[in-house]
């Protein structure tokens, strides 16, 4: 059976100035190479606020205003969600911070004489660990939720297999190609992560024999022509949505009856604590969540793959038997605990940037 291939669905007529002017920033920052994943994210925000102008007659570039701004950031703290919570301090942040940049870009193309975002205060984030983060008893019990004996039990557990091994974004999980996975070696390729940026991570032996199963087993089942080689394919047979893998993720951590809830970033969360809990420099850390720093004036020490695999190994509680690889260079050196919590504070914004509603 072929794929049906999905066309793009046009733009819409722009209702106002503002919208029109949105669009020429998008098309900007298509330009400048960012991620059609972070084109979307700013259309959305920006879009909550096109929204809260039209409800007021607010069209033109000329009616916003700093009060206007604020006024809008009131809106914010005040608003009220479908089960009745606040927004967080830093999803209002990242509503704001696309219109500051758009504002910005708007005087820089002289659309507008002066930026009115240009001295609006951000709210103050405060440093917040992640919600949850499973134990290796409550990772186990997840894991085993798939019944590996349909195809489609089969792919769910090498694909949690591969989130917890790695800690990887779940749209480079979406992403991945079976020509980035070198299984023999315990190594995974991710092309054009955060920021466009490549890298190579290592994957623990259980992950990649799980992979090898499901892609003899379970793969032939679910691929359609033409098969563009990604790993992890739908019941359709084509590539996960975003919103598709976090709920499919969701659906088997709530099925384990462990009192926590997450999705996909809940992996990405316990891989890094449970490595950390082994001993692993914070620096190999860094590199397996391809983070450039912690959102702090650390400089990013690039580590080689060789290393970070034996790391990995030694680290990670999810190998297979029987002996230990020994922990070469993976204590943490005095002052790094505080780096610790640096880690977990970015991986919870990082959740927050890409939300999963878990």
């Amino acid at each position: 059976m072929a794929r049906v291939a999905k066309k793009r669905k046009p733009e819409p007529e722009p209702a106002s100035l503002l919208a029109a002017l949105m669009q020429k920033h998008l098309e900007a920052l298509r330009v400048q190479n960012y991620s059609e994943y972070t084109v979307k994210n700013r259309r959305v925000h920006i879009g909550f606020f096109l929204e809260w102008c039209a409800n007021r007659s607010l069209s033109e570039p000329s009616d916003i205003t700093r009060p206007v701004l604020e006024q809008y950031q009131r809106h914010l703290f005040h608003y009220r969600q479908k089960n009745g919570q606040p927004l967080s301090f830093r999803s209002q942040h990242s509503r704001l911070v696309p219109l500051r940049v758009w504002f910005r870009w708007m005087a820089r193309q002289h659309y507008i004489l002066h930026n009115p975002a240009s001295e609006l205060e951000l709210p103050r984030l405060g440093q917040r660990l992640p919600k949850h983060v499973l134990n290796v008893h409550e990772v186990e019990q997840v894991l085993t939720q798939p019944d590996i004996r349909d195809p489609l039990g089969l792919r769910d557990r090498a694909l949690m297999e591969t989130l917890y091994s790695t800690g990887m974004r779940r749209l480079e999980l979406a992403n991945l190609k079976l020509y980035d996975l070198d299984t023999e070696r315990g190594t995974v390729t991710i092309r054009q992560g955060k920021g466009k940026k490549d890298r190579v991570i290592p994957i623990g032996d259980r992950a990649a024999a799980w992979i090898d199963k499901y892609v003899r087993e379970a793969r032939p089942y679910l691929a359609v022509e033409p098969d563009d080689r990604t790993v992890f394919l739908s019941n359709g047979g084509e590539p996960f949505s975003l919103d598709h893998l976090s709920d499919l993720v969701r659906v088997h951590v709530d099925a384990a009856k462990i009192g926590k809830r997450g999705a996909c970033h809940l992996f990405r969360h316990t891989m890094a604590t449970l490595m950390l809990e082994g001993g692993a420099d914070i620096r190999y850390i860094q590199q397996m969540l391809g983070h450039a720093d912690l959102s702090t004036t650390q400089i990013y020490t690039q580590v080689s793959i060789r290393q970070l695999k034996r790391i990995h190994t030694a680290t990670h509680p999810a190998q297979l038997p029987p002996e230990k690889a020994p922990a070469n260079g993976s204590g943490q050196e005095a002052g790094h605990s505080h780096d610790a919590a640096d880690l977990l504070v970015a991986l919870d914004a990082e959740a927050t940037e890409d939300p999963e509603d878990a």
